[in-house]
């Protein structure tokens, strides 16, 4: 029963491991598409895969051939990704804990707006570099082709998503009658042309953040899930890596494996004076 931690890690890495196969295989897959938004994540996939791969193996080897450095290596690397998913799952919860829908009148799909949301968000979204990409892959979805057909009537009965409510249609406020009203930026941003449409308006971009938000707090709950499960698993490569040590000889614990110990430096002289009192007194 001593080495059941070990039996637990190895059979935990071997599963890990067979799974980085296919994570490492749809980046890889990804590389050859040509649609923008596949290849955004195909770096983060490839770095997952691979961190998997190597982490697993290292736990796998260490608990099943009793390998001590390479168990060591597998629980740094864990101490290392507990610490980052326990901050990433705190800094998630801090970013997304503002914006939202403001609600429109006779309409049930609500609308975003940009300075709701958390001064990081706007300015990762407000890069060129970054909405350029995210522009490109709303394009390729074609997440507006059905919006731009609606008739006046589809508007008031039906609902949009974050995105489509920001990039597919201008601000409900908006008018474009004979008037001199100052109106939103965003107004004068729109455009019939369906390559273009609102996809430079702030409310697409708050669009965005809506979904990302709503992701991203999924995904924190996600985290302290996983969080729970590597703290335990961690304590469990612990045991794993003390039996390590322990199997070098394959004695059982607490049995005495010593059979040649080497006195100290000072351990003669004090014999010798020892012996020399005795025969004194």
């Amino acid at each position: 029963m001593y080495r059941f931690s070990n039996t637990v890690i190895g059979f935990l890495n071997l599963f890990t491991l067979l799974a980085s196969i296919p994570i490492i295989g749809a980046g890889l897959w990804m590389a050859r598409s040509s649609t923008t938004c596949e290849k955004f994540l195909q770096t983060p996939l490839l770095f997952i895969g691979f961190i998997i791969l190597i982490v697993s193996l290292a736990g796998f080897i260490g608990a099943c051939f009793h390998v001590a450095w390479a168990l060591w290596l597998y629980l740094f690397v864990m101490l290392l990704l507990i610490g980052a998913l326990m901050g990433l799952t705190v800094f998630g919860f801090v970013v997304t804990s503002q914006g939202g829908g403001m609600d429109v009148p006779g309409k049930v799909y609500k609308e975003y707006h940009l300075q709701n949301y958390s001064p990081w968000l706007r300015k990762r979204i407000k890069d060129p570099q970054y909405w350029v990409t995210i522009r490109a892959c709303i394009l390729g979805s074609k997440t507006c082709a059905n919006v731009i057909t609606w008739t006046p009537y589809d508007y008031l009965t039906k609902d949009l998503t974050p995105i489509q409510s920001g990039c597919c249609k201008p601000p409900t406020a908006c008018n474009y009658g004979l008037t001199t009203m100052t109106q939103e930026a965003d107004c004068y941003q729109w455009n019939n042309d369906p390559n273009l449409l609102c996809y430079e308006c702030d409310s697409c971009k708050a669009g965005v953040l809506e979904d990302v938000r709503r992701d991203w707090q999924k995904i924190s709950v996600l985290n302290i899930v996983m969080l729970v499960l590597l703290i335990g698993i961690y304590s469990i490569g612990c045991c794993a890596f003390q039996n390590t040590k322990r199997a070098v000889s394959d004695y059982p614990h607490g049995e005495n494996r010593m059979y040649k110990v080497r006195p100290r430096w000072d351990f003669y002289w004090w014999r010798w004076w020892h012996d020399r009192r005795h025969q004194l007194y």
